[in-house]
């Protein structure tokens, strides 16, 4: 299945030419990705073999790949995907998932049992990260080089509508009611809130220095985002958009300068956050309730994304500049084992088949 882009109504932006889009059939730079005619049925004519159990996708953004690895970590294969992989993201029923090429300017889809291509939504200006509306086919992602939140219909691959940001966003989180979107734009210092009825922007919230990603409490009412050069995470009010707290990180032995806080995840229960932080090295684990920091887990070089198994008995960490992931027990806090992955991993999707 191809999906192309179609020109959005008149209040929407025109859709930008070139990426991987603008030159279809031709030979885009660093996109691995098979091109139409390579594609039989809307799949790879040589797909890799379906693997039973729980398997862990990692995007790589310097070697261009996802790490595909069981629960435990061992490695199952090595799929060539396209130029800097960075946001992954499942559909709704979980069938699929998305993956941000920002080199290439699409989003890859890929069906979450066999790893095999089945669609492409083309000029998606630099995709960095992305969240998916409750009703499955909206598709908020932010890009960094454009400054906007663009939206896309997953099934149809048409542009829907497109938000100006502050410079270079990032992190982008739906509630699961559908009514907001956040937006953080790193440069700009703020969180942007769309009003998803409305279609406009509602608020712009200043945070502090460079905000990344966010998590979202399981009641709905605090918005946690990590605050990457103030070495903290801002906490807001989901019910008045209003920066209520933030809580401070500085594990022994680290200058504050050193503390870069970039993702973060939170139990389904609520009680427990995980933040990645960054230069530091270490992910801390944090009481929600009372925003005590509970320990500093010492872990691979730069930090950067997380995840959690579905039983959330392990703690998944993606070490950008150690090219390893680190695989924490969540009870006791200790890293089980440091696995090899691509260069630069980003992020991690947890598939269970």
């Amino acid at each position: 299945m191809e999906i192309r882009l179609r020109r959005p109504s008149s209040n929407v932006k025109a859709a930008r030419q070139g990426g991987a889009g603008g030159k279809e059939g031709a030979g885009v730079k660093g996109l691995r990705i098979p091109y139409p005619a390579m594609l039989v049925s809307g799949m790879l004519a040589a797909a890799l073999p379906a693997t039973a159990g729980e398997l862990l996708y990692v995007t790589n953004e310097k070697s261009d790949t996802l790490s595909v690895l069981t629960r435990e970590g061992e490695p199952v294969a090595t799929v060539e995907t396209c130029g800097r992989p960075r946001g992954i993201h499942f559909n709704r029923d979980r069938t699929r998932f998305f993956v941000a090429c920002a080199d290439d300017s699409i989003i890859a889809i890929y069906d979450a049992k066999t790893r095999e291509l089945v669609g492409r939504i083309l000029n998606v200006p630099e995709p960095e990260t992305f969240d998916l509306h409750p009703d499955g086919r909206r598709l908020y992602v932010s890009n960094e080089e454009d400054a906007t939140c663009s939206v896309y219909d997953v099934e149809t691959g048409e542009l829907l509508d497109e938000y100006d940001t502050g410079e270079e966003p990032e992190g982008v989180l739906v509630t699961p009611d559908g009514r907001f979107v956040f937006v953080a734009s790193e440069a700009a210092n703020l969180v942007h809130v769309i009003d998803v009825e409305a279609a406009e922007v509602v608020a712009d919230i200043l945070v502090d220095t460079r905000p990344r990603r966010f998590a979202l409490t399981p009641d709905g009412r605090e918005l946690w985002v990590s605050a990457e050069l103030a070495g903290r995470v801002d906490i807001i009010d989901v019910a008045t958009l209003k920066l209520v707290g933030d809580i401070a990180f500085l594990p022994r032995g680290f200058r504050p300068e050193q503390v870069t806080p970039v993702d973060l995840v939170m139990t389904r229960d609520g009680s427990r956050a995980y933040v990645a932080l960054g230069r530091a090295n270490h992910v801390a684990v944090v009481e929600v309730k009372t925003r005590r920091i509970l320990k500093y887990i010492l872990v691979g070089a730069r930090p950067w994304g997380l995840a959690l198994s579905p039983d959330e008995k392990l703690l998944y960490v993606a070490n950008g500049l150690s090219d390893d992931i680190s695989i924490v027990d969540t009870e006791s806090l200790i890293v089980l084992r440091s696995v090899p992955v691509g260069q630069i991993p980003y992020a991690i999707l947890v598939v269970e088949e």
